[in-house]
Formats: C-alpha cells, structure tokens, sequence
C-alpha cells in the first residue's frame, strides 16, 4: 500500500502558532500497531514538539491512538518517539534551537517510498498581533472569494 507523497497529517495549528523557517525530513522508529494507527491518521500532533537530546532528536507528546485490531501488546499512545536523521542534520537543528525563541515542531507527516515521514520546522512562536493579522487577511479573502464567486454566478 505505497502511495508515495501522499500526506497523512497535516498540522494546520503551527502554521497558526509560528513562522517555519527551514523544513527538514525525518524517518521515525515506530512500533508495529503505532504503524498501522499512523497509516490510517490516528495520531494527534496539536501539543507535540521535538527535542534535541544527546546527539539524538525525539518527538515528545504526540498522539498516536491504540491500534483498534491490536492486542495485549499494543503501544503506549504518548510514548516518546526517536525521529531518524543524518548527523550533520542533527547538529544543524541543535545549533538552531539554541537561537532565542527558536523551536522544533512537526508540520506534517507524509508517505515516501513505502515509508512514513515526518517533516519538522524550525518554528520561532508568533506574538498575538501576529495571529491577528493572519485571520484578517484569511477573512477578507474569504469574503472577497464570496463576492467573486457571486458576481459570477
């Protein structure tokens, strides 16, 4: 079942909570009934972050939702998760999140070749002003799509 590039999650709310700088693609090591909730999009990223710890990058307090065929040994739904990346790209995340108000989030999660991936953000937190403007602008396209759509129709 390999529909390559096609996204499972989308998280819409970092979009909404920071500017994403620079985007990077990582694998994950997941347990057998996490894969089969993860293809099917029962996992939750609204609270997740990722963290660099001893050379190593870990995606703290997603949700990934028990496997509804699984048994006795199914997983533990926020266990945290070691995400897969080159050294260099590592070190590069490491450095960045040491800059004042930089952090690391999870912007979606995707297929490639038969594999789950996850693509992390180097995100800095928006201030409110900020989100404000966002949703000016989203309404006042959406407003101006209406009246579009409306003249035409």
């Amino acid at each position: 079942m390999s529909a390559d590039g096609k996204d499972i999650v989308n998280n819409r709310h970092a979009f909404f909570e920071y500017h994403i700088n620079d985007k990077y693609e990582a694998g994950i090591a997941l347990v057998g009934t996490e894969v089969k909730s993860v293809m099917v999009g029962r996992i939750q990223l609204k609270e997740s972050y990722v963290a660099v710890k001893d050379d190593e990058v870990w995606l703290i307090n997603a949700h990934i939702s028990p496997y509804s065929h699984g048994n006795k040994n199914n997983h533990e739904p926020l266990r945290t998760r070691k995400l897969l990346l080159h050294r260099k790209e590592i070190q590069r995340l490491e450095k960045e999140t040491t800059q004042k108000g930089m952090t690391l989030v999870v912007t979606r999660v995707y297929w490639k070749n038969g594999r789950i991936k996850f693509e992390i953000g180097v995100a800095k937190g928006k201030k409110l002003y900020d989100k404000r403007d966002d949703l000016k602008s989203k309404t006042i396209e959406r407003e101006t799509r209406a009246q579009m759509k409306d003249k035409t129709g």
